[in-house]
């Protein structure tokens, strides 16, 4: 048997955590070779897509330009429309341009999130006939990512329609395509996150380490922030500053044998200029980093 890589090197990073966002002006987008640099400095070796057009579109440069950073490319995070049969076929289109474009950049994974709109990502109201259509076209978008040697995993999500505990579980029994296990987002939706990690290991496809404040959570539920407030207001703290509970979650995950990659993300929105050389979102990513260190398989 082929020994585990260790828990660290399997450590990526992704875009977010410098303000890389697909979510529509979510505020300054930093310079891919500022990004790459850093991650690379802080000894990160595979990173996500981020927003579409951040890295070059051209599949061969996008891989030269992560190759340049001694990066490999996990995958992207993908938006569809996935409720409406309408507009069915043109979400199809996307997901095979998507899915062809990741395979020939040299990416994995696929991570869909369901939204309601491209454009606001608003929460439409489902009735049965809309979630019948939103798990066949799951089915249908898997088998596009299997056509292109991707995995795809289902993104459960703040402001999509796989938000709260009842619609991921609805997920999880309608649906056999896999899910991210985003510790934050299922969180803050009111899922318990280390019973996830004891239990489902089966259906987890890749990790998304994210903390969360309690506090702003509570506002961002209430209705009085939104995300992008939310997130300036510190949503998304350095991983093991909040509330999740890291260590038991890696920990689970570990000894249930999973071997796949973990993402840290620590969400933030850049709207005052860009930071000085040095200073900014990289500085938490590194405070994350420290923290992901002691969760060594020897010490958890």
């Amino acid at each position: 048997m082929t020994a585990r890589t260790s828990f660290m090197q399997r450590i990526a990073a992704a875009p977010i955590s410098w303000g890389i966002c697909e979510a529509p002006g979510w505020g300054l987008q930093l310079p891919v070779d500022r990004v790459l640099g850093e991650a690379r400095q802080l000894g990160i070796g595979a990173m996500e897509q981020g927003a579409l057009g951040w890295l070059p579109t051209d599949p061969s440069q996008q891989r030269a330009k992560l190759e340049e950073y001694g990066m490999q490319l996990l995958g992207g995070f993908v938006p569809l429309v996935l409720h409406d049969p309408a507009q069915r076929d043109e979400m199809l289109a996307i997901a095979e341009q998507v899915a062809a474009n990741m395979q020939a950049a040299g990416g994995s994974y696929f991570v869909t999130a369901v939204v309601g709109s491209l454009d606001d990502w608003f929460r439409p109201e489902m009735d049965d006939q809309s979630w019948d259509e939103l798990f066949a076209n799951l089915d249908r978008v898997e088998q596009v990512c299997g056509a292109h040697g991707l995995t795809q995993v289902v993104h459960p999500h703040v402001d999509t329609l796989i938000e709260t505990a009842d619609e991921f579980f609805r997920f999880l029994e309608r649906s056999q395509v896999k899910f991210c296990f985003d510790t934050g987002h299922l969180t803050i939706g009111g899922v318990d996150v280390v019973a996830i990690a004891r239990d489902r290991l089966d259906r987890i496809g890749i990790v998304h380490l994210k903390d969360v404040d309690g506090p702003v959570a509570e506002l961002e539920r209430a209705g009085e922030l939104d995300l992008m407030e939310a997130t300036q207001a510190g949503l998304f703290p350095s991983i093991g500053d909040g509330i999740v509970q890291i260590a038991e979650v890696v920990e689970a995950l570990e000894s249930g044998g999973y071997d796949g990659w973990y993402v840290m993300e620590t969400d933030v929105a850049l709207t005052e200029g860009e930071p000085p050389l040095g200073e900014g979102p990289v500085l938490g990513v590194a405070r994350s980093l420290a923290y992901l260190r002691k969760l060594e398989p020897s010490s958890v």
